[in-house]
């Protein structure tokens, strides 16, 4: 994509980091849990692989879908 071309990789990796302290937030409020346990937990989940791999493009969607997805993911795997 053109947009994507057009942004310095730093911004992009400051971008990203910015939202996955968003995710964070909002899934440790969500789920009860110490933010450094659920960095932990989201880092080494399936949504948090695909957060880091460029090709997937999961980080151009908003902090709240990508908490879904997870809080999603944990679901499917306590079933």
């Amino acid at each position: 994509m053109a947009v994507e071309k057009e942004i310095a990789k730093e911004t992009k990796n400051n971008v990203i980091d910015m939202l996955l302290t968003l995710i964070v937030e909002e899934l440790s409020k969500d789920l009860n849990m110490d933010p450094d346990e659920t960095f932990s937990r989201f880092i080494s989940s399936k949504t948090g692989k695909l957060f880091y791999d460029d090709e997937s493009r999961l980080w151009w969607n908003g902090p709240s879908y990508i908490a879904e997805m997870y809080k999603n993911e944990v679901k499917e795997t306590r079933v």
